[in-house]
């Protein structure tokens, strides 16, 4: 209680250092957008820095202060200190560009119905007018000639965009410098440092008319917008760690059929590796398998889905991105009590063989059709029995997940256009337009994934070729398709069945050594039952997909060493203290095992045996331990 208090403290301390213009006092900001009020906003363009902070902000170009440093990303440049006082990680910007495009159509789409034309630098013809693409959306009432909406200019109608956590400010900044038809951006962190940090970079990119860095804690700030009727058109939620603190506020403070955008960095809980901790966030449990990055996509579109449901609202995914160590997804949300039914329709349960790692789906209801009305009812199951038909070991219970399709696909299509219309708009481009082409091959009514070493090590054969087992789920007259989640992923709608049968036939063409299987491994039982499909691994036509023919950049390698989370930022910079005492306790860990430190705390079994040789020498204890 005593350091909430010092918190509350320290935070009416900067709000009283924050000078508010009177023009700001309940006014509008320049573009006609109310703009957030409150002891926490810091006025646009007023230079306010907390107690004991270095000064007023710096205009554009002027060089940094000391123990600070210029992040340029996009065609944002930012001041970020050189300690650890505030949050960036430059992995993420891959993230960052994703978001940018996926808000720029986001727009055209917001926008079209009201007249307003977003365009973009590479859209416009020589002579200035814009050559959007044909939009057959237009509503019937739409001007001749409409408003055009271009990046950096902020759009009377435009969207209401809120960052919740934005640290630096970065996202923020390329937003308004990037996507056209913005009207507002509402840049919110709890921490003073960033809040101060974000005052100083919106100045000096010269976005003050669109963003508004606010100190205010998001839970508070989306759940006020939703008790003042005031929602956001898009919410962008990208915290360290977890966001299952914030999902609550955010599906109510959306605006109707606004856009949701959720980051997860918390793989090791949606992957598998903590299954209960998963449930207390997310709602369901997770499972270990070669589909994980895939699953972990699913669960939070589930949860997204279940908290939305509390409120009459239901989840339309337009994209979701497994990449690096994080989870991307994309989301409208809509209201509507006849469409929240159908919810529990689009979860199932995850049945996972431990021992072939075969799976099956249980959808959790049913939906049937009645003309134009729809009867919803409990599913029937299990589609397993007590153990797996191919190995006869046990099966795990996970989800429940979305089992719905991930994308949008017209929506997909509608990036991979823009792209190729403004060609070099973002430095992660090649990396956008190969992963966006697997997303758009990919089977939207298939969920989960099976994986080339997964099937070939289960029945301990060496592994086919992608093309080879592609040819022969194809020849056999099943789709097939890659996943932008796994490199190694195949993807079909051939039951468990097919794919054993298919490997039944390349294990006889690559005989596998029986004799030095045990009689109970899942290799052994699959291999012993004949094949009743005879497998043909010639090349098939459509086996190599379009993306993989193009040499399009799918699966890039980490450009450097340490290419993944960072540390979590706090207060005065340097590493967290919990990561700065693992890294001292973890130090020549090797070391230490191969001179055999730190092993006397366990009794020598040979010394117990009265067999050790080693004396005194042995690196185990030889002493007695005490009896209980």
């Amino acid at each position: 209680m005593r350091g909430a208090a010092r918190a509350a403290a320290a935070l009416r301390t900067l709000c009283r250092a924050l000078p508010v213009p009177p023009a700001m006092d309940g006014a509008a900001s320049p573009n006609g957008v109310a703009t957030p009020e409150g002891p926490g906003a810091i006025p646009e363009g007023s230079g306010a820095t907390p107690e004991g902070s270095a000064g007023p902000p710096q205009s554009e170009g002027s060089p940094p202060g000391t123990g600070e440093t210029l992040i340029t990303e996009g065609r944002a440049t930012i001041v970020f200190p050189s300690a650890n006082e505030v949050f960036y990680n430059p992995v993420q910007g891959f993230n960052r560009d994703l978001t940018c495009a996926v808000l720029t159509e986001f727009a055209r789409l917001w926008l079209r119905p009201k007249g307003i034309r977003v365009v973009l630098p590479g859209e416009e013809e020589p002579g200035g007018s814009p050559q959007s693409p044909p939009e057959a959306g237009d509503p019937p009432g739409a001007p001749e000639t409409p408003r055009t909406a271009r990046p950096g200019e902020p759009c009377e109608g435009g969207l209401r965009v809120l960052e919740a956590l934005a640290a630096s400010g970065l996202r923020s900044v390329r937003f308004a410098r990037e996507v056209p038809g913005l009207g507002a951006i509402v840049a919110s962190d709890c921490s003073p440092r960033a809040t101060e940090l974000m005052a100083r970079n919106v100045a000096r990119n010269g976005v003050e008319g669109l963003v508004t860095p606010q100190l205010a804690d998001a839970r508070m700030l989306m759940y006020q917008s939703k008790a003042q009727r005031q929602p956001f058109d898009v919410i962008d939620l990208d915290p360290y760690g977890s966001p299952a603190p914030f999902l609550d506020a955010a599906v109510q403070a959306v605006s109707e059929g606004g856009l949701l955008c959720v980051t997860c960095t918390d793989m090791a809980v949606l992957a598998g590796n903590s299954a209960e901790t998963c449930y207390s966030k997310y709602g369901a449990v997770s499972l270990k398998g070669k589909f994980c990055h895939e699953m972990a996509l699913r669960i939070v579109l589930h949860s997204l889905d279940l908290r939305a449901n509390c409120y009459q609202r239901f989840v339309a995914p337009l994209l979701s991105v497994s990449a690096d160590f994080y989870v991307r997804v994309f989301v409208r949300v809509f209201t509507g009590q006849a469409k929240v039914k159908a919810s529990a329709s689009k979860q199932a349960l995850v049945f996972h063989c431990t021992g072939c790692g075969s799976h099956h789906l249980q959808r959790l209801g049913r939906a049937s059709s009645h003309g134009s009305s729809f009867k919803y009812s409990p599913a029937t199951g299990p589609p397993v029995g007590p153990t797996c038909e191919f190995c006869q070991q046990r099966h795990q219970v996970g989800g429940p997940v979305w089992a719905e399709p991930l994308h949008d696909p017209s929506f997909v299509e509608g990036l991979l256009a823009a792209l190729e219309r403004s060609p070099g708009r973002f430095q992660t481009e090649p990396r956008m337009r190969g992963m966006l082409s697997v997303i758009a091959e990919e089977l939207s009514d298939v969920p989960l994934y099976y994986t080339l070493d997964g099937l070939s090590s289960t029945v301990r054969s060496n592994t086919p070729a992608l093309l080879q087992l592609r040819s022969a789920l194809l020849h056999a007259g099943f789709r097939v398709s890659l996943s932008h989640a796994c490199r190694n992923a195949v993807k079909t709608d051939a039951p468990p069945a097919v794919l054993w049968d298919i490997m039944r036939c390349w294990a006889k063409l690559h005989p596998v050594k029986l004799e030095r299987l045990p009689d109970s491994s899942p290799a052994a039982r699959i291999l012993s039952v004949e094949p009743t499909l005879q497998a043909s691994f010639a090349l098939h036509e459509d086996a190599n997909p379009s993306s993989r023919r193009r040499g399009l950049k799918r699966f890039p390698e980490n450009p450097e060493a340490f290419w993944g989370p960072k540390a979590r930022a706090k207060p005065g910079g340097g590493i967290a203290p919990s990561l700065q005492e693992k890294r001292e306790r973890l130090q020549n860990k090797r070391r230490q095992r191969r001179d055999g430190a730190g092993l006397k705390q366990f009794p020598c079994k040979r010394f117990k045996e009265g067999t050790c040789p080693q004396g005194e020498q042995c690196c185990y204890s030889h002493h007695e331990p005490p009896p209980h």
